[in-house]
């Protein structure tokens, strides 16, 4: 089997809105949602990766680009 990586393009707006929402996750009993431990490894890889990438998660209006971003990416009626 090979080493080979994926290489996954996220929108600004996609990787804040699901930056915020892997840290819920793991702040979770992730046994309850995720029943392979196995597919916790890149949770944690990708989680981390979006947290080193993403300044916003430290900026003081976090809260207002963060609800900023999740209407941007919400479908239209």
């Amino acid at each position: 089997m090979s080493d080979s990586q994926v290489m996954i393009q996220l929108t600004s707006d996609e990787a804040l809105v699901l930056s915020y929402w892997l840290e819920k996750l793991q702040m979770t009993d992730l046994s309850r949602v995720v029943d392979d431990p196995a597919v916790w490894a890149p949770i944690h890889r990708i989680a981390g990766t979006l947290d080193r990438s993403l300044p916003e998660l430290f900026a003081p209006d976090f809260d207002q680009r963060l609800e900023a971003a999740r209407q941007r990416l919400r479908p239209e009626d």
